[in-house]
This record gives C-alpha cells, sequence and structure tokens, in this order.
C-alpha cells in the first residue's frame, strides 16, 4: 500500500494575539493520496486558509504531525521547508504576489533559476503558453488585468512540476468568467502534470468538482465528503 502524499496527525496550531494565545486548529487529522482533488470548505475564520498553510509548511504546527511525501515538516526549520516546497509544492496565494517590477516571463523564470533549472526561461514561455499568456510574456503585472496576474501566478507555481498543488482561494478575487476560465486551467493543470491539488474555496461550484471536501468550523474537522462523481 503506497503512504498518502500528505498526512496531518493531530495538529493544531495557536498564534499569539493582542489579547493572548489565540487557538485556531485543533486536533487536525486527515490523509490526501497522490492525484487527488481535496477542496476545503467552511465560513470565514473556520481555518481553511490556516490549515493550507500548514500543510505547506508556511506555518508551523503547534503540536502534532505533519508528513508531505514523506518529510516530515513539522521537523524542519525555515531553509529546510524552503528548499521542499521549491523542489515539490506549489503555492497560489489570492493576492498573487507577482513582483511588480518584473514582467510576466520574469516573474515564472525567476524562482526556476533560483532553484537551478538551465532551462528557466523557456520553461517559463511553455507554462504562460498553457495559461494563455504567451502574448502577454513581456508585460508587467500592473499592465495585467486580474485575471491574467491570477494566471502568471498559476504558470509560476506549475512550472517546476510539483507534486502538490496548494491553491488560497484562487477565484476570489476574480469575476465570473475569469473564475471559470482559472478552475479549468487548475485542473487542466493538475490533469498534465499528476499533482495532487488541494483548494481552500468559498465557491460551491469548484467544491463540488473536487474528489473530496473538507468542512471546518471553528478550527476543526466537521465533514469530510468523498464525491463519486466529481467533474
Amino acid at each position: 500500500m503506497t503512504s498518502p502524499v500528505l498526512s496531518l496527525q493531530n495538529a493544531a496550531l495557536s498564534l499569539d494575539g493582542n489579547a493572548g494565545q489565540v487557538d485556531i486548529l485543533h486536533d487536525i487529522s486527515l490523509s490526501v493520496n497522490k492525484g487527488e482533488t481535496l477542496g476545503l470548505v467552511g465560513p470565514s475564520g473556520s481555518g481553511k486558509s490556516s490549515l493550507l498553510m500548514l500543510m505547506g509548511g508556511l506555518e508551523q504546527a503547534t503540536s502534532g504531525r505533519i508528513t508531505a511525501l514523506d518529510h516530515d515538516l513539522t521537523d524542519m526549520d525555515e531553509d529546510a521547508l524552503a528548499r521542499f516546497r521549491r523542489s515539490a509544492m506549489g503555492v497560489v496565494f489570492q493576492n498573487f504576489h507577482l513582483i511588480p517590477s518584473m514582467t510576466a516571463l520574469e516573474n515564472v523564470a525567476t524562482p526556476l533559476e533560483l532553484a537551478g533549472y538551465r532551462d528557466a526561461f523557456s520553461r517559463a514561455e511553455t507554462e504562460l503558453e498553457a495559461v494563455g499568456l504567451a502574448h502577454r510574456w513581456d508585460h508587467y503585472p500592473a499592465q495585467l488585468s486580474g485575471g491574467e496576474q491570477q494566471r502568471v501566478a498559476l504558470a509560476r507555481a506549475v512550472a517546476p512540476r510539483p507534486q502538490i498543488l496548494l491553491a488560497d482561494e484562487p477565484t476570489g478575487n476574480l469575476d465570473e468568467a475569469n473564475g471559470t476560465a482559472i478552475v479549468d486551467l487548475l485542473f487542466d493543470l493538475r490533469d498534465r502534470h499528476g499533482a495532487t491539488l488541494i483548494l481552500v474555496t468559498h465557491s460551491h461550484s469548484l467544491a463540488q468538482k473536487c474528489d473530496r471536501v473538507i468542512r471546518l468550523r471553528d478550527g476543526r474537522i466537521t465533514e469530510d465528503t468523498r464525491q463519486e462523481a466529481a467533474e
């Protein structure tokens, strides 16, 4: 039996706030298999984005254990986590996090260069073409629409061919047409690269496309549903 791509065992997260310690996540246990698409849903403040950050090693669990691709994330320091993400994970943030002084091509290619890819720019061109932006590669973020910026962020995340792709509200800042296009791109990228896809979303239609939906409330998993007819 193959081990899960991602596993959380009794993971918890507490952060220091102005009024003292705030408990964000409580006793989270779940496993995600290779190639699975997982939707994280729940009301605002339920802990969805915090759970995604734990999965990506962008937040350190206060207690419990998190393993990804047989690596114990809870035992890594920040440098080791950054190296692991660079080689194995792609992260798509809701606010894009593009570098304003770089063109679309440079935004996608620079992380590849830093990771030592000799074909960084040709790979970046390929991914921008895949998301329909071959004609915009020399434009800066300020010259791109919100939907185009999100597509650049997607291309950047998948260019290293990550085994795990994490996306935080990928359609949250987009209109319906652009949101639908981004959803189609996400699942197309999953299919092309065979990545495991984990999404935080408020969109019912996006959640319904996933193989499995995890519902959170008050920092706890309240429902874990496998969807036989996910499309």
